[in-house]
């Protein structure tokens, strides 16, 4: 939904439409294959500059130090990501994750942290902002402007247009834990 956001406020994503939009993600995936290995070959950097790139968080520990980023990290609940991701791979007909649930939701909350840590350590590099999912779905507006915000000003009507509550199938309940 963030990239699409960014995409529709007046940034141009940059992606390479090999994963077609699904079920699971109906409105696509908005990926670049080339971000997946970053580590090996960062040619494709010079040609995101001005555009937004969706990226997993662990990949921005990748990213060469000699360049600097604006980072919107999408915060969600993470029960409902490990759901989420269950659901997709079911579909797919795949097996869900060899770790328990609860392991999984540590391990992602501590890489998560990890890559928090490593832009916080390099300032001069990283300028970072985080955007919760649940409260953009909820209430769009206060969101929506700190992203605009954050990234220069962007047109924040259509990027409001763009949250479908709809799609926001996989909640935690009330009274769950919301790790």
């Amino acid at each position: 939904m963030m990239i699409e956001m960014i995409s529709q406020g007046g940034i141009p994503a940059l992606t390479d439409d090999q994963r077609p939009p699904d079920i699971d993600n109906p409105r696509g995936y908005y990926e670049f294959q080339p971000v997946k290995r970053t580590r090996e070959d960062p040619g494709w950097i010079p040609g995101a500059i001005g555009k937004v790139v969706k990226m997993v968080h662990l990949l921005l520990l990748d990213l060469p130090l000699s360049g600097r980023y604006r980072v919107v990290l999408m915060r969600r609940n993470l029960l409902e990501v490990v759901r989420s991701q269950n659901v997709m791979l079911e579909r797919l007909g795949k097996s869900s994750q060899d770790l328990p649930q609860d392991r999984l939701i540590e391990v992602y909350g501590s890489q998560m942290e990890k890559v928090k840590d490593h832009m916080r350590s390099n300032p001069h590099r990283f300028q970072f902002m985080e955007a919760d999912y649940g409260e953009l779905i909820r209430d769009p507006c206060p969101g929506v402007r700190e992203v605009s915000e954050f990234l220069g000003g962007l047109d924040v009507d259509r990027m409001r247009a763009v949250v479908e509550p709809t799609l926001y199938r996989i909640r935690v309940e009330r009274g769950e834990n919301r790790l």
